[in-house]
């Protein structure tokens, strides 16, 4: 996905809800039904994979990864994120 390809949806205080899946293959960022699927190389150990996913969907919204916010969903694959 290209940087800020879905920027219209960074709207400050939006939510995104997130479905991670970690030690993928290929790396991909994709919004379906209004989840985002997002797959990392990165495994889930020491919030590597949690870190990528951040990554990963700021580079989507086109914004710095530290507006994003983990609301829940820390050690699991679903994730809800803020950005502020």
């Amino acid at each position: 996905m290209k940087k800020g390809e879905q920027a219209a949806l960074a709207v400050p205080g939006a939510e995104f809800v997130v479905r991670a899946v970690p030690r993928a293959r290929v790396e991909s960022c994709v919004l379906e039904g209004g989840v985002w699927r997002i797959a990392v190389n990165a495994p889930p150990e020491e919030g590597r994979a949690t870190a990528a996913v951040a990554e990963a969907l700021a580079h989507a919204l086109g914004v710095a990864k530290g507006r994003l916010v983990l609301l829940r969903g820390a050690a699991s694959r679903d994730k809800r994120f803020r950005l502020e």
